[in-house]
């Protein structure tokens, strides 16, 4: 794995230096465009909005739409100007309860790794973040772009995950919410109850992409048919809606059919055990 940044972790005279690593990878299927007649790639171009002629790179300039069709062009220097100071530093500002922190802040996790002569001190602030259940909050400049950031122990590492600024998330309160609704204490058993039944231990390995696994057996399906038609198979009917009114039975119905799910597997598993 390679790095993609380095540089230290700083807090009061304490600094670590540290390789930053991506802590997930994108799965996505990629698809390029095609002329249908001779599947030949088809290419984007920079197309002027005014006259529909196509714009070389070095023509190209950044621009900021200030008003209504109106731009100011920014030049390189005109970054460089920003008082941002690339000091190649995790610059921890504060430690919080990570309890406090609304999980919506979080949106992208990257490993951090000791490099020569910070083992101790990378140990040191891992452990004590681990028993005291804070997050070292910090901001930090990768590319140019200043981040606000989380500095988290996870297990044995040290993760640095990427935040929203409060600005950035969107007001909920505009959303038209039920709010003076209240369930009646039979829904509520009920509702609690199916949650009890299908409440288990974290298993991430159990959850798969089921969109691109499914996908990817229809292209290999099409692979191997070389271009012949392929037997279009029957869709699944969609369940039918369920009304207010038959709320109650119908979590009564979820928990009978979870509780017997579960029942089926552990008897399954009881008897693989005998087996064995």
């Amino acid at each position: 794995m390679r790095a993609i940044w380095k540089g230290s972790i700083s807090f009061g005279l304490v600094n670590i230096p540290i390789a930053l690593y991506p802590a997930t990878r994108r799965e996505e299927l990629k698809f390029r465009l095609l002329r249908a007649k001779d599947l030949s790639p088809v290419n984007y171009k920079r197309v002027a909005e005014k006259d529909g002629k196509e714009v070389p790179w070095d023509e190209i300039v950044k621009g900021y739409e200030y008003e209504k069709g109106k731009y100011i062009v920014l030049k390189d220097e005109d970054f460089q100007r920003v008082d941002l100071e690339a000091t190649q530093t995790v610059d921890i500002q504060d430690f919080v309860d990570q309890e406090e922190i609304d999980p919506m802040f979080f949106y992208k996790p990257y490993y951090l790794e000791p490099q020569k002569g910070g083992d101790k001190a990378y140990v040191l602030l891992r452990d004590t973040l681990a028993k005291t259940g804070k997050v070292g909050i910090a901001k930090v400049v990768i590319k140019t772009r200043q981040y606000l950031a989380g500095v988290k122990a996870e297990d044995s590492v040290l993760v640095l995950e990427l935040m929203h600024f409060a600005e950035e998330l969107a007001d909920a309160d505009k959303l038209h919410v039920p709010k003076k609704i209240e369930p009646g204490k039979r829904e509520l058993n009920m509702a609690k109850a199916l949650v009890d039944s299908m409440s288990s231990k974290w298993d991430p390995k159990k959850y798969r992409d089921d969109y691109r696994e499914a996908l990817m057996e229809v292209i290999e399906e099409k692979v191997e048919a070389d271009g012949k038609e392929i037997e279009e198979k029957p869709k699944p009917k969609p369940r039918p809606s369920t009304k207010v009114i038959e709320l109650v039975s119908v979590l009564q119905e979820s928990v009978n059919k979870t509780r017997k799910a579960h029942h089926t597997r552990k008897n399954s598993a009881a008897r693989h055990r005998k087996a064995a």
